[in-house]
């Protein structure tokens, strides 16, 4: 089971991509939107492990 650190932060490359990507979201190749994807995924919080199963 992975667990995310809790100080984990966007890189400011990712950065760059994001706020370039709102600002004109025609122009956002396929290779940014995957960057950012997976850049949101790494730092969302790990659902699983938060809850604690009842049987």
């Amino acid at each position: 089971m992975d667990i995310m650190a809790k100080n984990e932060k966007t890189s400011g490359r990712v950065a760059t991509i994001a706020s370039k990507a709102l600002q004109k979201p025609s122009s956002a190749t396929r290779k940014q939107i995957k960057t950012l994807a997976a850049s949101a995924l790494t730092q969302a919080a790990d659902k699983s492990g938060t809850k604690s199963r009842k049987k």
